[in-house]
């Protein structure tokens, strides 16, 4: 089977249909022990410093695992992924890109996903026959998430891994899908554990995944992991068609649009505080100042750069965010 890899979510029922392998390159780059590496790979091949690690753990994971189809998200993602595609063409790696139009239009998203259907060569009614079973796996994404902040019996962590794992199903659907009904049986099998903070985290995934780890030694746990849930596409069974799923999955489109979805999951799941990651470098940092004026509820703002664990400056940051919250809760019982 040929491999295909892709810098963010894309109809991946599209390239399933197409007979690909599909491989997320974020997940290689981030999973890896030796994701330090794929950074250093991208420097010495003349990529600047102050430019985003993400990026550059992309371009690394693509050469260094031999990766020779790459789609590239050029609208609706990282503004850096024109550049990025540029340099990967020139490394002899083809490149097909693909596009969230910014006017979030249904008839714009329809006709971008049919662009990317005739690239591939595949008809609709193949594509439909892949989302058909794709969804099936999406509803154990949805059992679990459920399991998160309903049934308190699965980690913040858990939450974000297997839906993050969702925008490439770790490149084998049927071995994911066996993976995560096992995982849900040994979870059935769990007593709750609750937390007295419940926090939601949004933006991108982290590079820091012991975030999750750490919150936990002041009472607190993630219940929302809001772009993880996205890439876990929780609405798509509602979607007539594969245009609708992705005009509703909210990551590439405005501002205003994601917002909506999180201020349901904020009253939803009760949370009691956000924390916002953003990664060194990006644009959507200065979203941050738009959140913050929107969400009734605490946000702390924390950033990332390279390294895979929260750096100490960090730690003491989210500390006195959590005791804050604390202090509020007790205080309003």
């Amino acid at each position: 089977m040929k491999t295909i890899g892709i810098t963010t979510t894309v109809p991946i029922e599209v390239l399933l249909a197409a007979g690909y392998s599909v491989i997320d390159l974020n997940n290689l780059f981030i999973t890896s022990k030796a994701h330090m590496e794929y950074i250093d790979i991208a420097e010495r091949d003349g990529f600047p410093k102050s430019s985003c690690a993400w990026i550059k753990g992309i371009y690394g994971a693509c050469l260094k695992h031999a990766i020779q189809e790459v789609v590239g998200v050029m609208e609706g993602d990282c503004s850096n992924t024109g550049c990025l595609v540029e340099v990967l063409k020139m490394r002899g790696i083809k490149i097909y890109p693909f596009s969230y139009p910014c006017s979030h239009k249904l008839q714009d998203v329809k006709a971008s996903i049919q662009r990317f259907m005739q690239t591939f060569d595949v008809t609709l009614a193949e594509v439909e026959k892949v989302r058909t079973r794709l969804n099936k796996i999406r509803k154990l994404g949805k059992r679990l998430d459920k399991s998160t902040y309903i049934d308190k019996k699965v980690t913040g962590f858990e939450n974000h891994l297997y839906q993050l794992c969702m925008s490439d199903f770790n490149g084998d659907v049927d071995k994911f899908e066996c993976e995560l009904h096992t995982k849900l049986l040994e979870i059935q099998g769990r007593q709750p554990v609750s937390s007295k903070l419940r926090l939601g985290y949004i933006g991108v995934p982290p590079m820091t995944g012991d975030l999750y780890e750490y919150v936990t030694k002041f009472n607190a746990g993630f219940v929302y992991n809001e772009v993880q849930r996205e890439f876990a596409f929780p609405r798509a069974d509602k979607a007539l068609n594969i245009y609708q799923q992705y005009y509703d999955y909210t990551y590439p489109y405005d501002l205003t649009f994601r917002l909506e979805q999180i201020q349901k999951q904020v009253k939803q799941r009760s949370l009691d505080g956000i924390i916002h990651y953003t990664q060194a470098f990006c644009h959507r940092a200065i979203e941050d100042i738009v959140i913050k004026q929107t969400l009734n509820i605490p946000v702390l703002n924390i950033e990332g750069d390279k390294l895979n664990v929260l750096d100490s400056r960090t730690k003491l940051r989210i500390e006195a965010f959590l005791d804050m919250l604390l202090d509020y809760k007790e205080v309003t019982g």
